[in-house]
């Protein structure tokens, strides 16, 4: 992060022909200085606040503000701050960064629905910013934990992800006051201090060159602000330098002084020494996504291989430029202080259309490896072998598990370079490929119920687009996409209202698949509440469209939905008629399972009807059905509806005789008789629900 220019220590050097001191150029391991700061917030936890004092229960978790502009520490302070607290907050630490690296405030809900999945607690896809705060608050009501904000851009940010109880602590990080909390205990950092801001330069540059000249070492402290990222830049500079004295960069910048902010005189500096492949990619990392970089991001921005560019990244750390994340893959962070700096040399010394192309080449680099990564996991596809053997060797992952591994360490910048696309508005064809790639790539690794509230955003990201290009096709599958996620978390309303959004974008792409999905989808939002007159209306419009397309397996399938809409509203006539031509569709499409299934609820209509007779006779030409479907759960199923069906018409032996059936059919599949269902199920659209349809058919 931008602001733990503080936490130094030495980097394990990459590559050759580096000179010896860069080579032995710190890490961001150790903590330097601060000890009145952390003295003063540590005594802030337990002094009672204005609320103890007034004897009233304090209304919400005791806030910390380390405020101070970026460069400064901030960040660092905080982080120390928590290590050094977090024994005494057994539920553990929460981090959340509140500003993208422009400076952008990050919503509330993206904040929100971070930290629940910090708790490992499920996120809601879609649920807005007040449902997302009540649910964190209630999470952590019973917890006793430090939450770390990062880059507070305002009071509201901070005050949305407020735990109620006083038991947990808020470290919040900001340029200024968070005018409106209540009892907040600010703490202002300036530079550090002259001790320290030496020591910190030392780590560049080795004990010997301070020790034999103190006072420059004091002087170029002074001359920097003691501020921590200009320190670090100067020690890179001289570690860079062994034959430099200390002396003589405190006079040059001295010289060159002016009256702007000191880290840009030293920026200035340090960048002009850089060689030319190395500049370029530092400035051109002002692109990079949630400023997270990795070796082929850099390789992308710049055009050159991945090896030179991990390369070009080590040496940047060790220069000061960059911080190493913390990843178990080689992952970078480009300082928010820096950011400006680095926007405004790539303006300068790019052309706009040579940082759009370098723009999409690293997009076009991360659509590469998803799709790599979301192929691995098709190992018994012989197409998808071909496609990854045909792939570069550095776009190739070695297994599922390392695909998977990426893909969870690089998801927030992969999801930040989509809605950096996206808002782009120049690279649409790209940014619609990535996003595509992306939602499967998710499913594919975690699942659509785990990464419901990625897709959810990505999903609306493509409707964005979709709309701004007038692509009604793309805009029915991000409508359908979104509408079947809102139905999943109890949003029936909102997904039918999406539903009907798409079946209009559908009608206008003449997209029949669309249509027919939209339909049916409306039919099941209606079902879901309990207007099941109109389910039954929209399922059947849905029916006649399949029949009109000769698409028989779905018109079987809809006509079930039909009859289980009638079902539920009680017109059991119609219910039956339509099992009835449910099962005339699976015969002639030889489908078996599908036939036993239609029978089973035939039967049950008949029961719910009066007609026991009738339904033990449709129950037992089930279980027949089923047992040549080699369905056992569905075989036990029926023996237990069966043997309810003879208890009710007074036979009690046989019916014995059928649950003695039934459980030695389940014996071996470790499910209670009570479980195996054989209703009607909903039903599953396949991949398509999930996959943004796109003009694009090699992707």
């Amino acid at each position: 992060m931008a602001d733990q220019a503080v936490d130094t220590g030495g980097a394990p050097a990459s590559g050759t022909g580096r000179p010896p001191a860069v080579e032995a150029a710190p890490t961001d391991s150790q903590f330097l200085g601060r000890t009145r700061e952390l003295k003063e917030l540590r005594a802030d936890i337990d002094r009672a606040g204005l609320n103890t004092l007034a004897g009233r229960k304090a209304p919400h978790a005791r806030v910390l503000l380390i405020a101070g502009r970026p460069g400064f520490g901030r960040t660092a302070l905080a982080e120390e701050l928590v290590r050094q607290i977090a024994h005494g907050y057994p539920d553990g630490v929460l981090r959340a960064r509140l500003a993208e690296p422009d400076g952008t405030r990050v919503p509330v809900e993206r904040a929100a629905g971070h930290l629940l999945g910090g708790l490992g607690l499920p996120v809601p896809a879609g649920a807005d910013e007040d449902d997302l705060s009540e649910a964190l608050r209630e999470a952590l009501t019973d917890r006793r934990m430090v939450l770390l904000l990062d880059d507070a851009v305002d009071a509201e940010q901070v005050d949305a992800l407020l735990p109620d109880t006083p038991d947990s602590l808020v470290v919040a990080v900001s340029g200024g006051p968070l005018t409106g909390i209540s009892d907040v205990r600010p703490c202002t950092l300036g530079g550090l201090d002259t001790k320290s801001a030496v020591a910190l330069l030392e780590r560049f540059t080795g004990s010997v060159r301070i020790t034999v000249d103190p006072r420059s070492a004091e002087i170029l402290a002074e001359v920097c602000a003691a501020q921590p990222a200009a320190l670090r830049l100067a020690g890179g500079w001289l570690a860079a330098r062994p034959t430099v004295a200390v002396s003589d960069l405190a006079k040059q910048l001295r010289a060159e002084d002016d009256g702007g902010p000191v880290l840009a005189r030293v920026f200035r500096l340090s960048y002009a020494a850089l060689p030319g492949t190395a500049a370029r990619i530092l400035r051109l990392l002002a692109l990079a996504p949630a400023g997270l970089v990795d070796p082929h991001i850099a390789s992308g921005l710049a055009g050159c291989s991945v090896g030179a560019a991990r390369t070009a990244l080590d040496d940047l750390v060790a220069l000061g430029f960059l911080h190493r994340a913390d990843s178990a893959m080689p992952q970078y962070e480009v300082p928010g202080c820096l950011q400006p700096l680095l926007r405004a040399a790539a303006e300068s010394q790019e052309k706009p259309g040579e940082l759009q192309l370098a723009r999409a080449r690293m997009l076009e680099r991360t659509v590469r490896l998803l799709q790599s990564c979301r192929a691995i996991t098709e190992t018994d596809s012989p197409l998808a072998r071909e496609k990854l053997l045909e792939m570069p060797k550095a776009l190739r992952f070695p297994n599922p598990r390392a695909a998977e591994e990426w893909l969870r360490v690089r998801r927030p910048a992969l999801l930040a370079a989509a809605r950096l696309a996206v808002a782009d508005g120049q690279l649409d064809t790209l940014a619609r490929r990535l996003m595509s790639q992306l939602v499967r790539a998710l499913v594919a690794h975690f699942g659509t119920q785990a990464a419901a509230a990625d897709l959810y955003g990505v999903h609306r990201l493509v409707l964005d687009v979709a709309e701004r290009r007038d692509l009604p096709r793309e805009k029915a599958a991000a409508l359908l996409n979104l509408g079947d996620l809102d139905a999943r978390t109890g949003r029936t309303k909102a997904a039918l209202a999406r539903y009907r959004a798409a079946l209009d974008a559908g009608r206008q792409a003449n997209d029949p698949y669309a249509t027919g999905r939209a339909m049916e989808s409306v039919g099941g939002a209606h079902q879901e509440l309990e207007d099941y007159e109109r389910a039954a209306d929209w399922y059947g419009r849905a029916l006649a469209q399949r029949l009109a397309r000769d698409e028989r397996e779905d018109a079987a399938r809809l006509y079930g939905r039909i009859a289980t809409a009638y079902t539920y509203a009680g017109r059991y006539g119609e219910a039956l008629r339509n099992w009835s031509s449910a099962l005339t569709g699976h015969r002639r499409l030889g489908d078996v399972g599908a036939q036993a299934r239609a029978l089973s609820e035939m039967a049950r209509v008949q029961e719910y009807a009066g007609r026991p007779e009738e339904a033990l006779s449709t129950c037992q030409e089930a279980v027949e059905w089923a047992r040549r479907a080699g369905d056992v759960r569905l075989q036990a199923a029926l023996q237990i509806r069966l043997a309810d069906t003879l208890e009710r018409l007074g036979d009690p032996a046989a019916a014995r005789l059928h649950r003695g059936a039934a459980e030695r059919l389940l014996d071996g599949e470790n499910t209670p008789p009570e479980t195996a269902g054989t209703g009607e199920t909903e039903p599953e659209h396949g991949p398509n629900a999930y996959e943004i349809r796109s003009a694009s058919a090699k992707d």
